[in-house]
Parts: structure tokens; C-alpha cells; sequence
């Protein structure tokens, strides 16, 4: 996908003052050799003879695919190659409210309102490739940010979580397309900002649609059987494996010391996650066939958006700023009016809330309940996340797409 460098510019300048049309500016991903070569030399210099192995997955990521990971990075995988590629997409930076900002800019035609894909972590912006051009064909226009810290949106001034990313989201679409009314859609951390985005500015969307529904209002009880058969089995899923979570919310900072240093280390940490959380079928050790749905080059470029840029720290400063806004639950009594559409994928760690839970805080006006897909699910499943979307948008804009 190629793009005219002016024809955005052109786009731009008709929003805004003076300094904040100056702010929005294309950008060209080029990682410093000296960065690359100092990755290479760690990734060629570990020292598997220090790393025992607890046998496949039991006790953490599988050593065995670490090992065919970084050996294809270590004798086949090229950075340059993978770079020359994601820079044929409209990437942009902007500064909003003093944070430095990347994203992906697609542009329709204009006939249907703007639609935000919101990734999470420990994805990136490449998660909605592939949804990119049918959305912009339906005469979208499709903004794609990296998530304050992550990627590309780096260096930032310091501890950002959801409420203030929300913010920060909604200034990029408004630098982007004025008061004009906007579309939604996120997993994992962009699940938790849309729903604050549609908490704290309902009026600025037409609807938001997530693959992940954890936030709620603060006295929300389960009531009915189904509901605390739900939040049993997942408690005692998450008691497994959300250890993560509670060193990423609470010491971001010392697990980043080794995750600076450490590429393998760092692949060896999100790795996991595309294991554990993707929908897999399992080998016959029990661990997940991750090779059936990924291949080593898209798991590396990943990766690298993590470990080639500050970001494999930066990201995590998320979890620690959750805990400082308080941002796990809404105020007592809240009820979110924007309309909510919900795709149910069946994420293996994080099982879908029950409707009638949602319910309690959201308004729902889309709900399926998809048949695969795990909590990676526009990567995982974009024919089916692109349908679903789709359809909430149809049921929002009164328009069929």
C-alpha cells in the first residue's frame, strides 16, 4: 500500500492552528544500524547452556520455540527488508498535549465516519494490516496509533495509563478530523481506552466495538449462576496466569532493566503471551501448536517494534499508570451510553464476560459470539473481526458497508 506524501499534507491542513497543522508530519521507520548490530550481537551471543528447561510450557514459554525463533532471526530474519515494507504504509507522527505521537493514516473517500483501531499489549499497530484497505474501500478513513509508549510513539514524557491514553486518543482524532463523529474498535489495553474514551466523551463517537470487556462499574456483582460460574473459572485461569500483570502494574521499571538488555529476553517474554493467549490447537506435550498460526517472521516483527525503539520499557509504564488512575473499574453507579458492540472471541486466558454481566454497565447493541479467535483476534481472525466490525458500524450509521 502506497501513499502520497502531499495529498496527506493537503488533507491536514485544513484542521487546526498553525503549530499543530506543523505537528502532523509523515514518518520514515528507520531503526539506527548501531541499534541493529547491537541486537544481532546479543541474539548470536545467549548462552543456551544457561537456561534449563522445566519441560515445554509447564512452567513458561516453550525453550524448544524460543530456540526456533531466534535461531530463524539469528540465520534468516532481515529487519530492512520487514522496515522497506511497513513504510509503504501512511505513517504519520503528531504531538498531542505534549506526547509524541505515531499512527497509521489510511484514507477513504469520506462517505463513512473515521474508524480508530486500537491495539494492546503485547501486540502493535500491525495487528489490523490486513483490515486496513476493506475498511478504507468502505470509505473509511483508518487511524492506526501505536499506543503511548509503544512503537513508534516514543520518547513520551513519562507514566501514561488508559484514562489519560483515552485522552490522548481522542486529541489525535480531533487534530485529525475536527468534531466530526467517530468509530471505536480495540483489544486488550485498546478495549480498556475506547471504554474510557466512551466514558469520559460519548458524544465525540458513535460507537465503540471491543473483543474484550473487563472494565465495569464499580459495584457490578455477579448475580446469576452463569455469571459466577464465569468469574470462578476465569479467577483460577488468571491466578495461573496474569503474574505478568501484577510486576508490570507494580515494578515496571526493574523488569524493563532486563528487558533493555536482553533481546531474547524480551522474546522469550511476549512469546509467551502469543502462546498462551492466542486460540491454538495444542502439540502432543500438551503446549500450543503456535507455528500453525504464526510464522516466525511476523512473531520477530513484533518483537522488534518492542526491543529496536525504548518501547520494550515504555510499554509497560501502562500497567503501572492503570494503577495510579485507578483505572480497573468506573465510579460506582456508572452506566456508558455510547453504543457498544461486542465481538466474544474465545480467548483461552481471558474468558468473554457473560452479556447479561456487561450489561450492567454497557449499552449493547451488537453482541456475537465468534466461533475462533483468541485475544489476538484482528490478527488472528481478520476475516471475521472485519465482518463483525462491519456489522456494528451497519447497525450505528444506519449505513450498510
Amino acid at each position: 500500500m502506497r501513499f502520497d506524501d502531499q495529498r496527506y499534507l493537503n488533507f491536514y491542513a485544513t484542521y487546526g492552528t498553525h503549530e499543530e497543522k506543523m505537528m502532523v508530519s509523515p514518518y520514515q521507520i528507520n531503526i539506527p544500524e548501531q541499534r541493529l548490530a547491537a541486537i544481532r550481537a546479543k541474539v548470536e551471543g545467549y548462552d543456551w547452556n544457561l537456561l534449563a528447561d522445566a519441560g515445554g510450557w509447564s512452567a513458561g514459554v516453550g525453550i524448544g520455540d524460543l530456540k526456533r525463533l531466534v535461531a530463524y532471526w539469528r540465520d534468516s530474519y532481515k529487519w530492512r527488508e520487514v522496515e522497506r515494507r511497513i513504510n509503504q504504509l501512511p505513517n504519520f507522527t503528531t504531538v498531542i498535549e505534549g506526547e509524541h505521537i505515531h499512527f497509521v493514516h489510511v484514507k477513504g473517500d469520506g462517505s463513512k465516519p473515521p474508524v480508530l483501531l486500537l491495539h494492546g499489549w503485547p501486540g502493535s499497530y500491525l495487528e489490523f494490516e490486513r483490515l486496513l484497505a476493506p475498511l478504507a474501500a468502505d470509505g473509511h478513513d483508518v487511524v492506526v496509533p501505536s499506543l503511548p509508549g509503544f512503537a513508534f510513539s516514543n520518547p513520551i514524557t513519562g507514566v501514561i495509563g488508559p484514562c489519560r491514553s483515552a485522552d490522548l486518543m481522542h486529541g489525535l482524532m480531533t487534530r485529525l478530523f475536527g468534531q466530526t463523529r467517530y468509530l471505536v474498535q480495540g483489544g486488550d489495553w485498546g478495549a480498556h481506552i475506547a471504554s474510557w474514551m466512551a466514558y469520559a466523551r460519548p458524544d465525540a463517537m458513535l460507537g465503540f466495538h471491543i473483543n474484550m470487556v473487563s472494565i465495569f462499574a464499580g459495584d457490578s456483582v455477579p448475580t446469576t449462576s452463569e455469571e459466577k460460574d464465569l468469574f470462578s473459572r476465569r479467577d483460577a485461569i488468571l491466578d495461573w496466569e496474569t503474574g505478568y500483570n501484577h510486576e508490570q502494574e507494580t515494578r515496571p521499571q526493574t523488569l524493563g532493566v532486563a528487558m533493555a538488555d536482553s533481546p531474547v529476553g524480551a522474546a522469550g517474554w511476549i512469546l509467551e503471551k502469543f502462546g498462551k493467549w492466542s486460540d491454538l490447537p495444542t502439540t502432543a506435550d500438551g503446549g500450543p501448536d503456535i507455528w500453525s498460526k504464526y510464522s516466525e517472521e511476523e512473531l520477530l516483527t513484533n518483537i522488534m517494534l518492542y526491543i529496536a525503539t525504548p518501547a520494550a520499557v515504555t510499554a509497560m509504564w501502562i500497567y503501572h499508570g492503570k494503577r495510579q488512575e485507578g483505572a480497573d473499574r468506573f465510579p460506582a453507579g456508572t452506566r456508558i451510553q455510547a453504543p457498544m458492540g461486542v465481538a466474544a472471541f474465545p480467548d483461552p486466558v481471558f474468558l468473554p464476560t457473560p452479556r447479561s454481566f456487561a450489561e450492567k454497565t454497557y449499552n449493547i447493541v451488537h453482541w456475537t459470539d465468534m466461533e475462533r479467535g483468541g485475544h489476538f483476534a484482528a490478527l488472528e481472525e481478520p476475516e471475521l473481526m472485519l465482518a463483525d466490525l462491519r456489522a456494528f458500524i451497519a447497525k450505528v450509521s444506519g449505513t450498510q458497508c
